[in-house]
C-alpha cells in the first residue's frame, strides 16, 4: 500500500490530555483510531486507552494479512470496546463508568470503511473539498438538524460539546453509527481528529489545508492554529492525517506493524 501518514497531540489548556490515537497496517490493510476520554466522567483517558487498545489488538490478530469482513471488524471492535469499559468500571469498582468518543477507518483494497461513537470526527477529502464526514453525536447537531440553529451558530454554540453517544458512560447510551464504504483515489485524505481540532475550524478550512502540502506538515500546522484560535481555552487537540495514492511511500510488512501515539 502506498500513503503517507501522521498523527499528533497537544494537551492544550487542560490538565491532563484525555485523547489518544493509533494506527496499524498489514500489507493489505491499514486501520486508524482515534479517541477522546470524557473529561467530565471518571477515567475518561482509561476509556480512550481501552478503545486504541481493542483495536490494535483485534488488528493484530485478525489482519493476517487481511480483514476478513471490514465493516463487522470495525463495528465488533467497537462494541467489543464499549464492554470492556463497563467491565473495567464493575471490576475496578470505579463508583462510575469511564466515557470517551471513538471514531475508527479500516482501508483494505482500496475502499475506506469507518464508523465512530460521539463527536470525533473522520473526514474524508478529496480536491480541497469535503467528500465525506462523520455526523457528530450531540444535541446541538440534532439542533442543526432541526433548523434551530445555523451551522455558524453550531460551530460556536455552547453546548456543542454535550454528547448523546459514546463508549461507556451509560451502558445503554452507545451506539455505532457506520459509514458507508467509499473507493479511495490517490490524493484523498482521511482525516481523522478530536473535537479539539475541528471545534476552531470550518469544515472548508480543514479542507482546502489539505489540498497539497505533505499531511504532517498541515496537521501540526493546525494543531497550533487550534490552540491560537482558542485564546488559552484549548482543550485536547489530536488528529491522524493520511494521505493515499501512488505517489505516497510504500508501506509493506510481512506482520502487523501497530504504532501508538504516544500521550505525555
Amino acid at each position: 500500500m502506498n500513503f503517507s501518514i501522521h498523527q499528533a497531540s497537544h494537551i492544550g489548556n487542560r490538565k491532563y490530555n484525555q485523547d489518544r490515537a493509533a494506527y496499524a497496517y498489514s500489507s493489505d490493510a491499514l486501520l486508524l483510531v482515534l479517541a477522546d476520554g470524557m473529561g467530565g466522567h471518571l477515567h475518561g483517558e482509561m476509556a480512550a486507552d481501552l478503545i486504541i487498545g481493542t483495536f490494535v489488538e483485534s488488528f493484530g490478530r485478525d489482519a493476517q494479512p487481511r480483514i476478513a469482513d471490514p465493516d463487522e471488524f470495525v463495528s465488533g471492535a467497537m462494541r467489543h470496546a464499549h464492554e470492556r469499559i463497563l467491565r473495567i468500571a464493575h471490576d475496578q469498582a470505579l463508583g462510575g463508568f469511564p466515557g470517551s468518543t471513538g471514531v475508527a477507518a479500516l482501508i483494505q483494497d482500496g475502499k475506506v470503511y469507518w464508523g465512530h461513537a460521539g463527536d470525533s470526527r473522520l473526514y474524508l477529502l478529496r480536491d480541497g473539498a469535503v467528500l465525506a464526514r462523520t455526523r457528530d453525536h450531540s444535541m446541538v447537531q440534532q439542533w442543526l438538524e432541526w433548523g434551530m440553529v445555523t451551522a455558524e451558530e453550531a460551530r460556536v454554540h455552547p453546548q456543542r460539546n454535550q454528547i448523546t453517544n459514546c463508549l461507556g458512560g451509560v451502558e445503554d447510551m452507545f451506539y455505532m453509527e457506520p459509514g458507508k464504504p467509499v473507493a479511495l483515489q490517490s490524493g484523498d485524505v482521511l482525516l481523522l481528529g478530536s473535537d479539539g481540532l475541528w471545534g476552531p475550524f470550518t469544515d472548508q478550512e480543514l479542507a482546502e489545508a489539505f489540498a497539497a502540502k505533505p499531511v504532517a506538515e498541515v496537521l501540526d500546522n493546525l494543531i497550533a492554529r487550534a490552540l491560537e484560535r482558542e485564546g488559552g481555552h484549548a482543550d485536547n487537540v489530536t488528529g491522524i492525517a493520511l494521505r493515499w495514492g501512488e505517489r505516497e511511500a510504500v508501506h509493506d510488512t510481512d506482520i502487523p506493524v501497530c504504532h501508538i501515539l504516544e500521550i505525555t
